[in-house]
């Protein structure tokens, strides 16, 4: 696995911590930065064809 791709995966993992940690402390402001941050995140990931797992939708599913 080349530096891009761990770099990307680190990013999608960062952000999913973050933001199970914003809704966990109910923080909107906090939920939005975090999502917009993992939007982000897995669009490069999908663009440049790295498997990130599961999408936003699976992963903050039934915490809101």
């Amino acid at each position: 696995m080349g530096g891009f791709t761990e770099a990307v995966l680190e990013r999608v993992r960062a952000a999913r911590t973050a933001l199970s940690a914003a809704l966990e402390a109910e923080d909107a402001y906090e939920v939005a930065v975090a999502q917009d941050e993992l939007d982000d995140a897995l669009r490069v990931a999908r663009r440049h064809g790295i498997d990130a797992g599961a999408d936003l939708s699976e992963s903050s599913e039934g915490k809101g």
